[in-house]
């Protein structure tokens, strides 16, 4: 559903976006409002942004292949990095830059002037449609989570990045129709161009808060305690373990959760009953987390000797060593 849902959300803001950047275009060049650039260059940003996670969504999809056995699924994350950049540096440092060079510069909106607030209040409106969408959509999956944890702890970027793109494009165009509208009061550019540095400063703060949460993906997360809490009990509930000696998860994607666990078994009479045994906690793991789809259990003999031995791997070894002295061989003398 997440996958699903983030590609409505992202066509729906990319419509909107290419329909805005042309309207805020021409408002541009009818008035020279550095505002109105800004805030184009910002949609065509956007638009860019909003291809690129399509295009990260589609290579997700292929086959895993010898050379990345474990398929292509980060492959969204690593798009989600790339719109950060492109935020930062085309839509952020584009609109500091336009800031500055009108502050040494301003001038008045003189021709058109009823032009820039009309592209704005209808940008505003097409803005809060895509927004609307991406709410509606991230509310199928965000739970009872607050906005500020589901855009950290989603692991399908999609929709956070959508979010605070919108997000960030509404509060622009208000930026924005606040710099054009004191201008044309006082008409004085000076207010013209503190609206483009206001949008300036947003974009950056948002897409390093996008770089961030992307990055933490990037690196690899494991899973939600809730979620690890229903692996260890899917584990442990049943005869076939005793205890499990040490686990570690790992996302392979938004929807693909490794689980690898080193698990401590009772003496079985053969290793068919072994492999019944691990079947069958593979199979309780992924009725309790479904995104569970990849799963190594290695099975040991659970000892206290061995939990004493030390610290790392020695620790993690159930079977104990033969101890200093003792011959590997006793049994047969």
């Amino acid at each position: 559903m997440s996958a699903n849902g983030g590609t409505k959300a992202i066509v729906a803001a990319l419509l909107a976006n290419v329909g805005i950047a042309v309207t805020k275009f021409v408002a541009f060049l009818l008035t020279g409002s550095s505002s109105m650039l800004a805030e184009s260059i910002h949609s065509v940003a956007d638009s860019g942004n909003q291809g690129l996670l399509l295009l990260g969504g589609k290579r997700a999809k292929r086959a895993a292949t010898p050379e990345h056995p474990f398929g292509y699924g980060r492959e969204r994350y690593i798009y989600a990095f790339i719109v950060s950049i492109v935020l930062f540096s085309i839509g952020g440092l584009f609109a500091l830059y336009e800031a500055y060079h009108k502050w040494h510069d301003p001038h008045g909106i003189d021709e058109w002037q009823w032009v820039p607030i009309t592209v704005l209040v209808a940008a505003i409106l097409m803005e809060s449609f895509s927004f609307r969408t991406a709410i509606k959509e991230s509310n199928h999956i965000r739970g009872n989570q607050s906005w500020v944890r589901f855009i950290r702890r989603a692991k399908a970027p999609e929709l956070p990045v959508v979010l605070l793109e919108d997000f960030g494009a509404l509060v622009g165009l208000i930026f924005a129709l606040f710099g054009v509208t004191m201008t044309l009061i006082t008409g004085n550019g000076e207010w013209d161009a503190a609206g483009t540095a206001m949008i300036g400063v947003l974009l950056v703060v948002i897409a390093i808060v996008l770089a961030i949460e992307t990055k933490s993906l990037l690196l690899g997360e494991g899973a939600e305690q809730q979620d690890l809490d229903a692996i260890e009990r899917s584990i442990t509930d049943g005869p076939e373990v005793e205890r499990i000696i040490h686990m570690k998860t790992l996302y392979l994607g938004p929807e693909e959760l490794m689980v690898a666990a080193k698990i401590g078994v009772p003496a079985c009479e053969s290793a068919e009953a072994l492999a019944r045994g691990i079947n069958a906690v593979e199979a309780r793991i992924r009725a309790a987390v479904p995104v569970a789809r990849v799963i190594y259990l290695e099975p040991d003999i659970w000892s206290v000797a061995a939990a004493e031995a030390g610290t790392g791997a020695a620790a993690d070894t159930a079977v104990p060593q033969p101890q200093e002295g003792e011959a590997a061989g006793r049994p047969g003398g």
